[in-house]
Order: C-alpha cells, then sequence, then structure tokens
C-alpha cells in the first residue's frame, strides 16, 4: 500500500475510533487515550493527523456538513431540498457514527461553554438559501422570512433529534420528522403549492442517500 493509502486508512479509523468514543462517552468524557485504543493506532500516529483532541473533534463536527450532498447545490434549491436534507440526517444519525458523534460533540461543548454556535449558523444559512429560492419561485409564502424559518427548523429539529434519541434510540426519527414537516409545511408553503412537497421525502432525496451509503 502507498503511504498516501497508509495515511488515508490511518486518518480514517482514527475518526472512526473517535466517533465511536465520542459518541459512547461524550466530548469530557474521551480522553486521547480512549481513542487511541478504540482506534487501533498508536498516539504518534494520532497526532501525526491531528494536533489535540479539539481538532479532532472538529473534524467530527464537520462530518454532518457533507451529509447534504447533492441535494443542497443550485439545481435542486428549495423547500423540498430542505425537508430531504433533514431525512437524510436522520438516516445518517441511526447509521453514520461519525455523523451521530458530530452532532453530539455540537451538543456537548454548546452546554459546556455556551460559544459554538457556527455548526447551527451554517445549517441556519444553508436553509435559508434554499428557502429564498423557493419563494423567488413562489413555493414559500411572500410574508414568511426564510431567516426566521430556517432558524426555527434547524431549533425544532435539534429538539426532535435529541428527544428521538431518548424516547426511541432514534428508531422513530425519520416519522416524527414527516410529522414536523406535515405540521410546518401549511404555514410556509401558499396551499395551491402544497400538493408538490413530499414531508416524508422526496424519492430523489432516498436515492441521493442510497448513492452516499453506497
Amino acid at each position: 500500500m502507498a503511504r498516501q493509502e497508509r495515511a488515508e486508512v490511518t486518518r480514517a479509523a482514527i475518526l472512526d475510533g473517535a466517533a465511536r468514543a465520542f459518541d459512547a462517552e461524550g466530548y469530557h468524557g474521551t480522553s486521547l487515550g480512549d481513542i487511541v485504543k478504540e482506534a487501533g493506532v498508536t498516539k504518534g500516529a494520532l497526532y501525526f493527523h491531528f494536533s489535540s483532541k479539539e481538532e479532532l473533534a472538529q473534524a467530527l463536527i464537520d462530518e454532518q456538513f457533507s451529509v447534504p450532498g447533492p441535494a443542497a447545490t443550485a439545481e435542486r434549491a428549495g423547500v423540498q431540498a430542505v425537508i430531504d436534507i433533514l431525512h437524510m440526517m436522520a438516516r445518517q444519525l441511526v447509521q453514520d457514527v461519525r455523523v451521530r458523534a458530530g452532532i453530539r460533540l455540537v451538543i456537548d461543548q454548546s452546554s459546556k461553554t455556551g460559544i459554538v454556535s457556527e455548526p447551527y449558523t451554517r445549517w441556519i444559512e444553508l436553509f435559508e438559501g434554499h428557502l429564498a429560492r423557493g419563494q423567488e419561485r413562489g413555493d414559500v409564502k411572500p410574508d414568511v422570512d426564510p431567516a426566521r424559518v430556517a432558524r426555527l427548523i434547524v431549533g425544532s429539529w435539534t429538539g426532535l433529534q435529541l428527544s428521538s434519541q431518548v424516547l426511541s434510540g432514534r428508531q422513530d426519527l425519520s416519522a416524527e420528522t414527516t410529522l414536523m414537516w406535515e405540521m410546518l409545511l401549511p404555514s410556509i408553503v401558499p396551499p395551491r403549492r402544497l400538493g408538490r412537497f413530499r414531508p416524508e421525502g422526496s424519492a430523489e432525496g432516498a436515492a441521493t442517500a442510497l448513492v452516499a451509503a453506497g
């Protein structure tokens, strides 16, 4: 195996091991020693790729922003894209320990320091852009403020996934996400346009998730 390939395999092992450790014990309950043991690498290998636990945690936090993929492109911008992104996140929280750990890390660090706002801001800005594009097409009511609705969506779904984790181990998160959209869409979409959107997620969004998983 070429040196670069070995480095990529080691980096992936570190991220996967760190994700399992952070997912199980949280940021403050996990040490670098725990990560080294979980990843099956040496401490030197860990430090070659990541200078600190904070840098490693940030890499996992950033993993969640790879989930939207094609759903976040300009060609698919709009209300359905936001719906599909949250359904993809719901699936990934169940299936992907890196995404699960990244979400927990954001919550852990925010509750400890109260200053980790950047991931929330990125999601809000992404959704605001999609909703604004939908408004230009007439899919969002003209009196709706995309920025405020985007913030409401992020806050609502953050609480939803936390309660789903506690109540069902997130097994009902997709169904609860659908219910959230069934309640929210009539408030932001003109009645004549409601039939265009699938609160359970579109076929295109599901296909994108399958490609990403495969």
